[in-house]
Order: C-alpha cells, then structure tokens, then sequence
C-alpha cells in the first residue's frame, strides 16, 4: 500500500489551529489496516468509495451522532478520534471482505447478474462480520448463508421483478400491446377541470401544518378534488416546466422503455414507464405489490395519464399544498402568511451556503456552479423530490393523509438540504485534497 498521509501537511498559521483534511484521515487510518482490507481497498491501498459511502460513514464513522468528526477538515483531536474508530473496526472491516468474496461467489453460483455487488453486498457484509465473525470458505455453514443472503436481497432489492419487467417490455408482441394501451390512455386523459380550488381552504391547511389538526379541510380539499382541479394549470404552454417536472412546453404520452440509469433520469414526466417503476423499485420492492408486471405496468400507463400524473386524489391534493408551501422559497416572492410558507422559508433561510448564494452574484459565490444552479432554482427541485416521494407512495400503497402531511413537505425540503450540504461537502473535500 502506499505510505500514508502526514495528518497536516502545513504549519498553521499564528494564531490558528491545525485543520486536517477529512479524506487523509481516513486514508492514514486504512493504511494501518494493511492487506486485511485489501477487499474494499482501490489498486492504491485507499478505502474504495463504495467502502467510504457505504461501511465507514454510516456504521463505523457516524457523523450523524459524531458531528465533529463530519466536516471536509478535522482539528487534530478529532483527527485521532476518527483514526480510533477505524482502527477498532478493523478485524469486523476485514471480515466483511471476506464475506464480500463468499457472497460473489454464491451470486455467480446462483446467476445472478443485475445491479453493482458492491451496492448490493457491502453492508449485508458487515452486518454478517458482526454476527457471524469471519467465514470459512467452502464451509457449508458459510456457504448456506451467502447463498440465502444473496437470494433475500435479489428478491428485496427488485432486481427479479425488474428484469422480468424488462423481458415483458422488449418483447415484440407484449410492447405493441401496451403501447396501443398507453396510447389509448392519454387520448382519453382528462387532465383536470377548470372548477376554481378554494384557496381559503388551502390556506387554512397550511396554517395548520405544525401547529393544529388539518383534518376537516384537508377531507374538503379530497372531496372537492382540488388536486384534480389545479392539474388543469399543468395543461398550458410552459406550466409544467415552470414547477421542473419536465424541460418541454407541453406534455406528451411517455415512452414505454426497457432501460433505465440512476444518475441520467430525466424529469419526472419526462420518464419512461420503465423508468418511472425503476426509480420507485429499484431500492426494494415492496412484499404486498403483487409478482405480475404486465399488471404493474398497465397500472403505470394508467397513472401516467392521470391528473399531476398520479393515481391517488390525497397524493394530487399534496402537490397542491406542496407548489403552494413551496413559493417561500423563492428569494423573489412576498412572504405568504401561513405557517408552513414561513416555516419552511425558516429552514432554508437557515443555511449558511444559501444565504451566500442570495447574497452574492452568480459566479462570485464560490460555490460550484451545478450546486448554485439548483439553490437558486430550489423551489422546482423541492416540487420534483415532492412527486417522485408520492409516486413510490402510491406504488406501495401508502397513502398521505393529513396527519402526514406536514412531516411530508418539511421531510422534502430537509431531503434537499441534505443532499445539497452532501455535494458541497464533497467539493470542500476534493479542494482541500488538492491543495495539501
């Protein structure tokens, strides 16, 4: 392996303490692990970051209860605390290397070709080192439960249901059909009417959010169908795009679709079928949605069609509320007088990289340019992690419901911060990388 990183690099400055880059810390501390780790180490003897994302932060590290240990650089004790916990893992961190290697061998042994072994594998193996301690390769003890650990997580993880839904899509005969159904479904599709929503209503719901029951009004707002009413905003040139739920003028039918990407989906109407119920399933499927995806896919065509392109009345009514809250977060709107507009523009006003971003020219803020791209346009991010949150909900047949609700927008604007302070986090770090 290669030599480890000094903890600092650079004496400070008069006066300063020293800081030490986050990313060193980890990499000296798995040096000193050495060739038991060798499993989850990249070809120069440093954590892989599937290693990093998947085992370290969240079951050794924990930054969550450990928050001085969470920032891109540490001060020295902090350095060393890290360290520790690392080192003290070290005989459960080599065991689950080597469960990692027994369960790639049950995977191949079972045929089992979908999805990244280490995405799959790497905590399951952990887990099994703190259970089960070090296997014994080709011991039938050991064997028994890769081989029952790889099939429970292919079954949690979608991947039989998917690649079965796949084989339903690419075949000829299968795909004309449901195109043919697809096609049928939006020439009937009714989008929404122009019966006006009672905005007193809607107001009286959102002053309620953390505070009081919603219940009466939320159960007016269902039965009034005011979800399916405001969808007929999302008909006109542009309205959709505006809340980021699309990059074209109009809505079109879907695609029907075989594959799908993680990190290249689209917006949310601007998805296949295929990728709609791949961004839903592909983290697990849940027990009760049934094994037939011919019927699962005819429901999504249905649901494409659909009002807000959703199902459910209480999930349509929740995006209204949802582009209703939302508006506070736009630094040029006025104040609106509910409780969640001001609660919610309290928790993004909150962020120190927010307010800079307001503050500050485009460009000036030092802040990467995708990053500050998504701040400022933070409302149409919020309404897109909004839709895809129900649209799962709707897939494992949950329903949000008034007392819900509140918890639902505030956890989507929370979810946003998150991931942003996540990527702004990593930047910092590739930095100080750089620069030591």
């Amino acid at each position: 392996m290669s030599a480890p990183p000094k903890l600092s690099s650079t004496a400070p400055a008069s006066g300063a303490s020293v800081r030490v880059p986050r990313v060193h810390a980890i990499a000296r501390a798995w040096s000193e692990l050495g060739e038991t780790v060798a499993p989850l180490s990249n070809g120069a003897g440093r954590p892989l970051a599937r290693t990093v994302k998947l085992i370290l932060e969240p079951l050794v590290i924990r930054p969550v209860q450990n928050p001085h240990l969470a920032a891109a650089s540490l001060t020295e004790d902090a350095a060393r605390e890290l360290t520790a916990r690392i080192t003290a893992a070290g005989a459960d961190l080599a065991a689950a290397g080597e469960w990692f290697g027994v369960l790639k061998r049950a995977r191949r042994a079972l045929g089992i070709t979908e999805g990244n072994p280490q995405e799959r594998y790497f905590q399951r193996c952990f887990e099994l080192a703190r259970t089960e301690g070090r296997p014994t390769p080709g011991a039938p003890a050991s064997e028994a439960i890769a081989n029952e650990t790889v099939q429970e997580i292919a079954q949690a993880d979608g991947e039989s249901v998917l690649a079965r839904m796949r084989e339903l899509l690419v075949d000829e005969e299968a795909s004309a059909a449901l195109g043919e159904r697809l096609l049928s479904a939006w020439s009937q599709r009714t989008a929404g009417s122009e019966t006006a929503i009672d905005s007193a209503r809607v107001g009286a719901v959102l002053d309620a959010c953390g505070a009081r029951d919603a219940t009466r009004d939320f159960a007016a707002l269902l039965a009034e169908r005011a979800g399916t009413s405001a969808a007929a905003d999302l008909t006109g040139p542009g309205a959709a795009r505006l809340l980021g739920l699309t990059e074209h003028e109009t809505l079109a039918p879907p695609r029907l679709g075989a594959t799908a990407s993680k990190r290249e989906l689209p917006l949310p109407f601007d998805r296949s079928i295929y990728e709609r119920l791949f961004a839903a399933l592909s983290g697990g499927v849940p027990a009760d949605i049934g094994l037939d995806v011919e019927v699962i896919v005819t429901e999504e065509i249905a649901r494409s069609a659909a009002a807000w392109e959703l199902e459910a009345e209480h999930s349509r009514v929740v995006m209204v509320l949802g582009a209703e809250a939302s508006h506070s977060l736009a630094p040029a709107e006025l104040l609106r007088p509910t409780n969640a507009h001001r609660l919610l523009r309290d928790r993004w006003d909150r962020e120190a990289y927010v307010r800079r971003v307001r503050r500050l020219p485009a460009g000036a803020t030092g802040v990467p340019e995708n990053i500050e791209s998504d701040i400022r346009t933070v409302r149409q991010g919020y309404l897109r992690r909004l839709w895809v949150r129900l649209h799962g909900r709707e897939l494992r047949g949950q329903v949000t419901d008034a007392a819900e609700l509140w918890d639902t927008l505030d956890g989507i604007l929370r979810s946003v911060i998150m991931d942003q302070r996540h990527r702004l986090k990593t930047a910092l770090g590739r930095d100080l990388e750089g620069a030591a």
